[in-house]
Formats: C-alpha cells, structure tokens, sequence
C-alpha cells in the first residue's frame, strides 16, 4: 500500500496568522528558494536567445538597410563587401514585457505520497520561483497576482518569497480572475481539482483584454494512478467529507476516467483563448516543467513580437 499523507494547515501555509506556520515557514521558504535558484540556473544554460529583432546584446544576423532608418545602424564593414546594398546588425529581442504568476496554496495542494519528490506545495512555490528567475535573467519582468507588482528586478525570488510569507489572506484555489492588459502573460500553477467550469471562467475573465497564459497542473502520481485495492476511506481535504469505497480497484477505474475528462476540459478552456495546458508529476523533476514552461512562454513571446512588428506598419 501507497503511503499518502496530506500536510497540515501548519505546514502548509506560506503566510499564516499562527506562529506555528510561521516557524514552519521560516524553516521551509529559505530551502525552497534556494531549491528555485539551482534549477533556474541550471535551465539559463540550455535556453538559447529567442532570436526576435530589438535591443538585445547578442548579435542575431545581418538584414538589408532600410530607408528612413537612422544612418549609425549601417554595418560598414558588412557593407562594404556588397557593392549594391548596405546591412544593419541586427541583435535579438529582448523588450521586457510583463509575466503575471499565481502560486496555489489551497488545502489540496498539502497532498503527498512516497511516491513524490515533494509535497504538492513545496514543488508549485520552487517551480513559480524558478520561472520569475530565468525570465528575470531574460529581461522581462515578473509579478504575482494579488501580491507583487510586475519588476525585472534580479532579487525577483525573495520578493516573490517575502511577499507569500507576508501574505495573511486564506488561500484561495484559484486567482482574482481580473482582466489582464493586452500582450501580458499569465501563468497559473495549481492541481487545479476544483469544477473546470471555475477554471474556464477565471481564463476568460483573465484573457478577455488578449491576454495569454499558461496553466501547469502539478499533481502526485499517486492522484492520477490511484494504485489502491480492496477497502478504503478518502477524504476531502477541502471539506469533512469522507467516502468509504468497498473496492477501491474498481473505484479507481473511475477516478482516472473522470480526471481524464477534468483535464480535457481544462485543456479545451485553455485552447479556447490560445492558452497551453501542461502537466507535471510531483515524481518528476522541477526542472522538466521549468524547461518546457519556459519554451512555451517563449513561443508565444515570438509570437507577439511579430504582431507588433506587423501592427507597427
């Protein structure tokens, strides 16, 4: 049998008005960050220049001078081996625009099994540090919903830390859901086990101004295997509630189609307003999801370059 065991209010809470989660906090966040910066780090090295036209300090490639642009962008000693035309250098983008993150902290995120690295919990805050970094290291800024403004500052993760431990609002399952400004990003990092339907409307009230997003779905491999047999007794870690399964073989059956359907339909909310949908395993680790996060923000980062160079006429 799985071992499961669901961390207390105490545990955890990143901002609390007892001194036991204070304490536990106080032990918990300095790791945690530390844990975000290694992995940032450790990413920076294989993310490559997102190769968009700007202001950027690495060169990208040579294009043709265009008339009516300032006379100091010409690249003489590239021109001067073409007789017909003159060449500017041109260096990869690097216009910081605004990423919004929202870390979950409800009960449900406390879940975890032995077959985690992790606590639901301590791998949303390690991998939401993570992301501010290595996309304050690519210039953009970074805030967190409801707790931070947007900066591009390099002490991104002990802003972000401070302001989670700061926070003395109950944890909520899902965001604000406040229209976001046009060309700005969202990433929400959540189980998100709470009716798609909530979900769907938060991702339209976000995005109704053009705003994109992305969702990362961090669950524990014993929440979507269910590897359990005969009796049982689960319980609601939102609620009092508990059900008591005759066999849980054939109950789990059951359990894996309807998340199965849960993540479609988060999936299809997501697609509806050009938003991606990804999941990650507590068994796996931070860095995979950072990476492919990552490549995903920049992806439609090239995106939106190319509706503002288009736009620009």
């Amino acid at each position: 049998m799985v071992k499961v065991r669901v961390l207390g209010a105490a545990e955890r809470a990143v901002g609390t008005r007892h001194a036991t989660g204070a304490l536990d906090l106080a032990r918990r966040l300095p790791r945690l960050a530390i844990e975000a910066r290694r992995i940032a780090a450790t990413a920076a090295h294989g993310i490559h220049g997102r190769r968009q036209a700007g202001s950027g300090e690495a060169f990208w490639q040579f294009r043709a001078f265009v008339p009516g642009e300032p006379a100091h962008r010409v690249d003489w000693r590239r021109s001067a081996r073409d007789e017909e035309r003159y060449y500017v250098r041109e260096r990869e983008w690097e216009a910081a625009h605004t990423v919004w993150l929202w870390i979950d902290r409800s009960p449900s995120m406390g879940y975890a099994s032995a077959l985690s690295q992790a606590p639901k919990i301590d791998r949303a805050i390690v991998l939401g540090l993570a992301l501010a970094d290595l996309l304050v290291r690519g210039g953009e800024r970074v805030g967190h919903i409801g707790l931070t403004n947007p900066v591009a500052s390099r002490s991104i993760v002990d802003r972000i830390a401070e302001a989670l431990a700061a926070d003395q609002t109950p944890p909520a399952d899902l965001p604000t859901p406040l229209p976001l400004a046009p060309l700005t990003e969202a990433v929400l990092i959540s189980d998100f086990l709470t009716p798609a339907g909530r979900v769907q409307d938060a991702i339209e009230r976000m995005a109704a101004r053009g705003a994109g997003g992305h969702l990362v779905m961090v669950l524990d491999p014993v929440e979507e295997t269910f590897p359990f047999e005969g009796q049982a007794v689960l319980a609601d870690v939102e609620s009092s509630q508990t059900l008591r399964v005759g066999d849980a073989g054939a109950f789990g059956a059951l359990v894996r189609q309807r998340l199965q359907a849960h993540r479609q339909a988060l999936k299809d909310a997501c697609a509806r307003r050009g938003w991606t949908f990804a999941v990650h395993r507590t068994d796996r680790p931070a860095s995979e999801a950072l990476l492919s996060l990552a490549a995903r923000i920049a992806e439609r980062d090239a995106g939106m370059a190319g509706v503002r160079i288009g736009g620009g006429g």
